[in-house]
């Protein structure tokens, strides 16, 4: 199995575009999902919630001091996560929400606009 890959945006930065399968960011196209973190964005494997899991989600679990309130961009229509999961990031102490991605990623450039303790995973849409 191959390493994670470790480029990332090494900040925060408002989500500009997103669709054709992917997002874009501080001037940059990213192809697929991603997570926006206090550590900077990274890609993200998850192309549907069915495949969002505790390892998928363990950037989000080591940064949770820093994090307020953690928006799920589920794709196009809003979905619920399984319940271990939500289970999972309440234990950990991390307030979450899931939405549509489109909902998602502007709830998200709203909340760091407004200097919150933001961060987002957003399934990439086509």
């Amino acid at each position: 199995m191959n390493p994670p890959d470790e480029r990332h945006l090494p900040r925060l930065a408002p989500v500009e575009a997103y669709g054709a399968g992917g997002f874009r960011f501080a001037g940059m196209s990213h192809k697929g999902s991603i997570l926006a973190l206090p550590s900077g964005i990274w890609a993200w494997p998850p192309k549907s919630v069915a495949e969002i899991d505790e390892a998928s989600l363990s950037r989000v679990l080591g940064e949770k001091a820093d994090i307020d309130i953690f928006l799920i961009g589920c794709g196009p229509e809003p979905v619920l996560l399984p319940l271990p999961l939500r289970e999972r990031l309440r234990a950990a102490g991390i307030r979450f929400d899931t939405m549509p991605t489109r909902a998602a990623a502007s709830t998200f450039n709203v909340l760091l606009g407004e200097g919150r303790r933001v961060a987002a995973a957003l399934i990439a849409v086509e």
